[in-house]
């Protein structure tokens, strides 16, 4: 695909091509790409293509800021007149009966959902499986594309889709996005309407944007919001920058190219006038035990809205056991999150931006992960993505960009954080990244 969201949108706009048109050949893509990587749970050919009509005849079409522009949703937010089905073979089959209002927005704006895409059951762990198949990264089809959003990412990696939803509940944007060599937002707390899923993990899930270009994911990120003003990213001043690639988690190691990648970051920001520390954030905090208190006591409260939760794979039912013991104990409590940010925002009184390594190695093995143990599955996520759960625990907005290629070939990609308020901050750094070390838009590239 050649076409970014914000093209589509022009040309639909104008005139010059019609929302029909740019639906079918998204649906091209989606049939040429689809069956070897597996990145949607539902394509809605004959519905996509009846709301591309409907937005060609609208009467507001000239001012649709996603005119047209083909997206594909997280298959765990509601979407009209189809199942939600999160990834498990015990959830309802039988269609929703009314949009998301992150998916209302994207309607409202133009934009035609083409389709819902993959997740790991109950979208627990950072690999892309379940009972309905295993979803591969459109760069290298024996790895993962990441978790849980990893049916978006390889949605978009794979050129079917410009701009794809997802969310971010212990990095589960921005894991598929380093996976994928994508742009991932996700942004702080309240700035997007949430609630994907009870309670939305205790409040660390957010919903947010996958895609290819900073203007992109801007442009969605704005509509998701309701704030225009996001759309038009700005060159920031001159920032002072902290630069870590220390794991949140003791005993992981950070595989010496995503640590490179990192410094090659902090070193462009250096030369283009930016003032670049190395600084560690106080992981010393037990953040860690306050954040997977909440992801397992979420994804029990998941479990309970299921028709048949004893269809649960036995790594995600252990998961929600431990869930439902830690809140007899009246966990998760409020304590743990705020010691965290108190110590974060601390941390942010010296800097504005921290940039850290996406991942700490590349992704792993596409595999029936789900078929394995609790135990294998967390350490395999621990070892693999551990930047981004401390982020979910503060509330933080986060930014994944692209940072070149291993020398396998494989996307390399860092980490920006910054506090609460500051979306366009990072946009505007990411962009300024992405004019100074261009990425290739997609695996096809």
């Amino acid at each position: 695909m050649d076409e970014t969201a914000a093209e589509i949108a022009a040309a639909v706009r104008s005139g010059r091509l019609t929302a029909r048109r740019a639906v079918e050949e998204a649906l091209t893509r989606i049939d040429a790409t689809d069956p070897r990587i597996n990145a949607y749970q539902r394509v809605r050919t004959f519905a996509s293509l009846r709301e591309a009509d409907a937005v060609d005849a609208r009467p507001d079409r000239a001012e649709l800021p996603l005119a047209g522009v083909p997206v594909a949703i997280k298959d765990n937010v509601p979407v009209a007149g189809e199942p939600m089905r999160d990834g498990s073979a015990g959830s309802d089959p039988n269609p929703r009966d009314r949009d998301h209002e992150i998916v209302r927005r994207l309607r409202q704006a133009g934009a035609v959902v083409i389709g819902l895409t993959r997740v790991p059951e109950l979208c627990v762990f950072a690999t892309t499986d379940s009972a309905f198949g295993i979803t591969r990264n459109p760069w290298d089809l024996e790895r993962t594309p990441g978790g849980s959003s990893g049916g978006s990412a390889a949605a978009v990696s794979s050129g079917t889709v410009p701009v794809a939803h997802g969310n971010d509940g212990m990095g589960s944007i921005r894991i598929p996005s380093a996976c994928c060599g994508l742009v991932g937002v996700k942004p702080g707390l309240g700035v997007v309407p949430s609630d994907p899923g009870e309670e939305s993990w205790f409040g660390m899930a957010e919903n947010g944007v996958l895609a290819t270009t900073v203007a992109d994911a801007a442009l969605a990120l704005s509509v998701l919001a309701d704030r225009p003003e996001l759309a038009t990213v700005a060159r920031s001043g001159r920032l002072r920058v902290a630069v870590s690639t220390r794991s949140p988690l003791a005993g992981t190691t950070v595989d010496k190219h995503w640590a490179a990648a990192t410094r090659e970051t902090a070193d462009l920001l250096r030369g283009a006038g930016h003032a670049v520390t190395e600084a560690d954030p106080p992981y010393r905090h037990a953040w860690s035990a306050s954040a997977s208190v909440r992801w397992m006591a979420g994804t029990e409260l998941e479990a309970r809205t299921l028709v048949d939760r004893d269809r649960l794979c036995a790594a995600v039912r252990r998961h929600a056991a431990v869930g439902r013991a830690a809140m007899r104990f009246g966990l998760p409590r409020a304590k743990g999150r705020d010691r965290w940010q108190d110590r974060a925002l601390r941390f942010f009184a010296d800097y504005d931006v921290l940039i850290t390594p996406a991942l700490a190695r590349p992704p792993i093995e596409a595999k029936a992960w789900s078929q394995r143990g609790w135990i294998a599955n967390l350490l395999a996520n621990a070892r693999y993505a551990p930047f981004a759960a401390p982020w979910n625990l503060a509330g933080f907005p986060a930014t994944a960009v692209p940072a070149g290629l291993d020398p396998r070939g494989l996307p390399l990609g860092v980490q920006l954080v910054a506090p609460s308020g500051t979306e366009a901050r990072l946009l505007s750094l990411a962009a300024q990244l992405e004019e100074l070390r261009p990425w290739p838009r997609t695996a096809n590239r």
